[in-house]
């Protein structure tokens, strides 16, 4: 069984903040990729019941870069 490509950065609440912190990301050359419940997806997001919720993930090889970049926003 191949071994997976990404590892789960972080997990925010809302559309909006998860497409900021993968636009800083990919500035850096670090691939991203997001998942989200389809319901959080809609005009008006919710985050009843954790809908609204957008985990992060990047490429392993690249997640101790990552995860010093989201230090960085998070200031």
């Amino acid at each position: 069984m191949d071994e997976l490509k990404y590892e789960l950065l972080t997990e925010v609440y809302g559309r909006m903040e998860a497409e900021l912190i993968k636009s800083y990301l990919e500035a850096h050359e670090i691939d991203v990729e997001m998942f989200q419940e389809s319901v959080g997806q809609n005009i008006y997001p919710t985050t009843i019941d954790m809908l609204g919720k957008v985990q992060i993930f990047v490429e392993k090889d690249k997640l101790e870069d990552a995860l010093v970049l989201l230090k960085e926003i998070e200031q």
